[in-house]
C-alpha cells in the first residue's frame, strides 16, 4: 500500500475524471490523460491556436478536470485537492506512465481499443506498476490476452461505481494470472486509502452488482407492463418500502440514463449462454422506444419522469406507458404499504409487504422472488460466497439488505414453500441450506456472524480487524451501561465508546446523563474515551422539540437548567484526565459539533458535514460552541493586537452566523471544526477502530488533561464592528430584522460583551454570555416559528 504514491488515469470522461478526482482527494498525485483532438474548436480558432499547441492537445483532459469543479455533489473534498491532478494527452505524456505506481484505464468500452492501449502501455511499463481497467463488463482476461505473463500478474479489473467519491463499492476482478499478493495489496489499499468496500468478483458479464441489479430492473420493468401500472406507482413499492433507495426503480433509471442501462443489459444478453437468462435481458419495446426518442432520463430532460414548469412553480410528471404521454403522478394506495410503514423493523416491513394480497404485495413478491432465485442460481458463477453478493448490492445499489439477507428477513422456509406452490425450481444452494436443518443463510453465535457457504457448511464471516461493530459488541456483553438515549461500550484495550442512539441522535437528558456517567467511569477504570456511533448520522443537534415545548410553556428555569447541564457536560469532557476522541461522520450539526469541539482529538470520516447551524432555527449555539470556536481561532493571538485579533473573531462570526456546513471532513478544517492535527478516515467502517487507536496513542504518550485558559476578546469596539457588518446586510436586504437580532446577540457573545478590547476572560464568562443569549432568543415568537417550521418541514424558515 505504501508504494501507491502516484497514479495515472487514462480517459478523462465522466468516470475517468471523477476517479482522478478521488485519487486527488486521498492525497495521490495523478496524471489525467486523454486523446489528442483531431480538429480545432471555435474558441481555439478565435485565439489563433493550432493543433500543435499544448492547450489544444490537452483539451479533453483539461475539460475533464474542469468539470470536477462544476458537478454537484462535488467529486472533490475541496477545490484545492485538484492541484494534485496533472492533465496531459496519450501521445506527448505517455512516457509518464512508467513513473507511476498505478495506471487505471477508463477509455471507451471497446475491447479492441483497450487491447491496443494495453499493448502500447506495456512498452513503457516497468515491473511493479499495477495496471487496472475500470470496465463495467468487458472480460478482464481478454483485454490483456496478448500481453506478457509478467504484465498479466500486475493486471486486474477495478470497477468503480459512479460517483466514485460517494459510492462505496469497488469490484476487483483478478485475471487468471494476477499475482495474489498484488490482489491482496490492492484490496487493502482500496479499503484503507480510497475508503471503498471491496468485493472480489469473477470475470463474468457485468460482474456482481450490475449483473443482479440489471436483472432486478429488467424484471421490475416487465412487472410494470404486465400489471398495467405506471412508473410512479411501481416506485412507491420498490423504494424505501422494500429497503431500497428513495429513487426506487424508474427514478434510478432516469438518473443512470436509459441508454447506459440498455448498453449494460445488452452486454449480459450477448455474453450469457443460458437461453432463459438471455430472455430476461431482452430490452422491452417500451424501453427501446424511449431510447429511440432520446428520452434518456435526467440528461435529456425526460425519461420515465419529466419536470415541467407550471403557474405554481415546477411539477414532476410521470410517463403513462399505455399512451406514451406524461401525466400527473399517482399515489399507489394499498393496505400493505400502510402496514409496512407501521412496522418496527425492516424484516417486519418486508413481510408485511411481500405476503400481502393486494397490488403492492403482488408486485413486491413477484420482484423479490425472481431476484432471490436469480441470485442463488448465479452465485457460483459470479462470486465465491454469499457475502460478496449481499455486500455488492448494498454498496453498489444502496439496498438496505442484500438478496440473501433479504431472504432471511422474509423467512426462507415460508418463502420457499410459496415458491414451490407457484411451480418454481428451488436452487440447490437453498435446498442444501434447508436440508442442513438451518432456516437462514446468516447465523449469529456469541456475537460472531456465520454464513452458509457453497458446499453446504457454515463458516465465519471474515472481516477486517478495523471493522468494529458496536451492535455486536453489545451482543457479546460489552455494554457497560445504557439508557434510551446512549450507551457506554467497552471497545477493548481499556478504551470505552460513548454511543448516541436517541432518535436522530438528538441530544437530550438521557445523553447528557450518560456523558456524565462516562466521564466518571472512564476516569476510574479506562484509559480513554471514544465518542461515536454507527447510525445514519453522528448527531443532528439538540432535541429541538423538547426545547420548543419548554419555551412555549414559559418554563425558563427548566430551559436554563438544560443549557447549564449541557455546558457542564461539555466542560467535563474537555477537562477529564483521560483522552477523549470524537468520531463524527455524516451530519454533525449544532450540538453534534459542540460534542466534538471539547475533545482532545477528532477522528472524522472523510464524509463529515459539520456546522454550527443554530441560526437556522433562530438561535445561537448554547453548549459552548461559540467559546470553543473562539479558542480555536484565537489560539496564539496577541490579545493586545486588535489588528490581528479582530479578523479572527470575524471568521468565527461568519462561520456561525452564516451556519456554514463543511462539504467534507477535509473542508471542515477550513472552519477549524477539525484542526490540522486531527485525523480523517476514508473508510467509515474503520472509523471507530481509528478513533480507538488515537485514544490509545494519547494514553500511551503520557496524556495530561488540559488546563483552563483565558481567552482574549475584542470587547465593545469589536462588538460594534461585527454588529455594523450585520446592519449592512440588513439594509442591503440580505437578512431580515429577526436575522439581525440573532446576529447582534451572536456578536455580543463573540466579542465578550462590553469589555475593553484585549481583555482576557474565563471560559465560564463566555458560557454565561452564550447561555443568556440562547435563552433570550428561544423566547422570541419568531424563533419559535422557525423551530416549529424546521420540525414540520425539515428546512429553515426565513421570517
Amino acid at each position: 500500500m505504501a508504494r501507491i504514491k502516484k497514479a495515472a488515469v487514462l480517459g478523462a470522461g465522466v468516470m475517468g475524471a471523477a476517479i482522478a478526482g478521488h485519487l486527488a482527494n486521498v492525497g495521490i498525485p495523478t496524471y489525467l490523460l486523454d486523446i489528442v483532438p483531431r480538429d480545432l474548436n471555435d474558441q481555439e480558432k478565435a485565439k489563433g491556436l493550432s493543433l500543435e499547441d499544448k492547450v489544444v492537445r490537452n483539451r479533453f483532459a483539461q475539460a475533464g478536470k474542469d468539470r470536477l469543479f462544476k458537478e454537484k455533489p462535488s467529486p472533490l473534498y475541496t477545490k484545492e485537492v485538484a492541484e494534485r491532478i496533472t492533465v496531459g494527452n496519450l501521445e506527448d505524456d505517455f512516457h509518464h506512465l512508467g513513473e507511476v505506481d498505478w495506471v487505471i484505464e477508463v477509455v471507451v468500452e471497446n475491447l479492441k481499443i483497450k487491447q491496443d492501449l494495453f499493448a502500447r502501455l506495456e512498452q513503457v511499463w516497468k515491473p511493479g506498476i499495477v495496471v487496472s481497467s475500470n470496465t463495467s463488463g468487458i472480460s478482464i482476461n481478454e483485454m490483456v490476452d496478448g500481453c506478457s505473463s509478467e504484465f498479466k500478474k500486475h493486471f486486474l479489473g477495478t470497477h468503480f461505481f459512479n460517483p466514485p467519491r460517494y459510492m462505496k463499492l469497488l469490484e476487483i476482478i483478478p485475471t487468471a494470472e494476477t499475482d495474489p499478493s498484488i490482489l491482496a495489496e490492492m484490496k487493502a489499499f482500496a479499503e484503507d486509502v480510497l475508503g471503498k468496500g471491496v468485493v472480489l468478483c469473477k470475470d463474468t458479464p457485468n460482474f456482481i452488482a450490475n449483473r443482479i441489479g440489471t436483472y432486478g430492473l429488467q424484471i421490475t420493468l416487465q412487472a410494470m407492463e404486465e400489471m398495467g401500472l405506471g412508473p410512479d406507482e411501481v416506485d412507491a413499492v420498490t423504494g424505501r418500502a422494500m429497503g431500497r433507495p428513495k429513487s426506487a426503480t424508474f427514478r434510478t433509471l432516469d438518473l443512470v440514463g436509459l441508454d447506459t442501462f440498455v448498453h449494460v443489459a445488452h452486454n449480459v444478453h450477448d455474453h450469457v449462454e443460458d437461453e432463459e437468462e438471455k430472455a430476461a435481458f431482452v430490452i422491452s419495446p417500451l424501453l427501446q422506444q424511449m431510447v429511440d426518442h432520446k428520452w434518456l432520463g435526467e440528461k435529456s430532460g425526460q425519461g420515465f419522469y419529466k419536470k415541467v414548469k407550471t403557474e405554481q412553480g415546477k411539477e414532476i410528471l410521470a410517463l403513462d406507458p399505455s399512451t406514451m404521454e406524461y401525466r400527473p403522478r399517482k399515489k399507489l394506495k394499498a393496505r400493505s404499504l400502510d402496514a409496512s410503514k407501521r412496522a418496527k423493523s425492516l424484516p417486519e416491513q418486508l413481510q408485511a409487504l411481500v405476503y400481502a394480497d393486494d397490488v403492492a404485495g403482488k408486485l413486491a413478491w413477484s420482484i423479490t422472488k425472481k431476484v432471490l432465485l436469480y441470485s442463488a442460481n448465479r452465485l457460483e458463477e459470479i462470486a465465491d460466497e454469499i457475502v460478496s453478493v449481499d455486500q455488492a448490492m448494498k454498496w453498489g445499489f444502496n439496498w438496505d439488505l442484500g438478496p440473501f439477507e433479504m431472504w432471511d428477513a422474509i423467512g426462507v422456509e415460508k418463502s420457499v414453500t410459496r415458491m414451490r406452490e407457484e411451480g418454481e425450481t428451488i436452487p440447490q444452494l437453498v435446498e442444501d441450506l434447508l436440508a442442513s436443518g438451518a432456516t437462514s443463510f446468516y447465523q449469529t453465535e456469541a456475537g460472531q456472524v456465520h454464513v452458509f457457504q457453497i458446499g453446504g457448511q457454515f463458516g465465519e464471516v471474515n472481516e477486517s480487524e478495523k471493522v468494529i461493530s458496536l451492535a455486536r459488541l453489545k451482543e457479546q456483553g460489552k455494554l457497560i451501561k445504557g439508557n434510551k438515549g446512549a450507551s457506554l461500550i467497552d471497545l477493548g484495550d481499556d478504551i470505552a465508546c460513548l454511543e448516541f442512539h436517541s432518535p436522530k441522535q438528538a441530544i437530550g437528558a438521557d445523553i447528557i446523563n450518560m456523558i456524565n456517567y462516562a466521564v466518571k467511569e472512564v476516569q476510574a477504570n479506562y484509559k480513554g474515551l471514544v465518542i461515536g456511533n454507527q447510525a445514519n448520522n453522528f448527531c443532528v443537534g439538540a432535541n429541538l422539540m423538547l426545547m420548543l415545548m419548554e419555551a412555549q410553556d414559559y418554563n425558563w428555569p427548566e430551559l436554563d437548567l438544560m443549557v447549564r447541564q449541557f455546558q457542564n457536560a461539555m466542560g467535563s469532557l474537555r477537562y477529564m484526565d483521560r483522552p477523549v476522541v470524537a468520531a463524527p461522520f455524516g451530519m454533525a450539526l449544532g450540538g453534534g459539533v459542540e460534542v466534538c469541539l471539547p475533545a482532545d482529538r477528532i477522528q472524522a470520516s472523510a464524509e463529515t458535514y459539520m456546522g454550527l447551524v443554530e441560526v437556522g432555527v433562530g438561535l445561537i449555539p448554547g453548549g459552548g460552541g461559540n467559546k470553543e470556536m473562539l479558542i480555536r481561532w484565537t489560539e496564539g493571538a496577541d490579545p493586545k493586537d486588535r489588528v490581528s485579533l479582530q479578523p479572527l473573531v470575524n471568521q468565527v462570526f461568519m462561520a456561525v452566523g452564516q451556519a456554514k456546513v463543511s462539504t467534507s471532513g477535509e473542508e471542515a478544517r477550513k472552519y477549524k471544526f477539525i484542526r490540522s492535527y486531527d485525523g480523517i478516515t476514508a473508510n467509515q467502517d474503520h472509523l471507530i477502530h481509528d478513533a480507538k487507536q488515537v485514544a490509545l496513542g494519547l494514553a500511551r504518550s503520557g496524556y495530561k488533561a488540559p488546563q483552563p485558559i483565558k481567552i482574549p476578546v475584542v470587547g465593545e469596539s469589536g462588538y460594534n464592528v461585527l454588529k455594523f457588518g450585520a446592519y449592512d446586510l440588513l439594509k442591503s436586504g440580505y437578512i431580515s430584522e429577526h436575522d439581525y437580532k440573532i446576529a447582534s446577540k451572536l456578536a455580543f457573545v463573540l466579542a465578550g460583551g462590553n469589555l475593553p478590547e484585549g481583555t482576557l476572560v474565563s471560559e465560564q464568562y463566555l458560557l454565561d454570555l452564550e447561555r443568556e443569549a440562547f435563552l433570550s432568543l428561544i423566547g422570541e415568537p419568531k424563533t419559535q416559528q422557525r423551530m416549529q417550521y424546521m420540525l414540520a418541514k425539515g428546512k429553515p424558515l426565513r421570517n
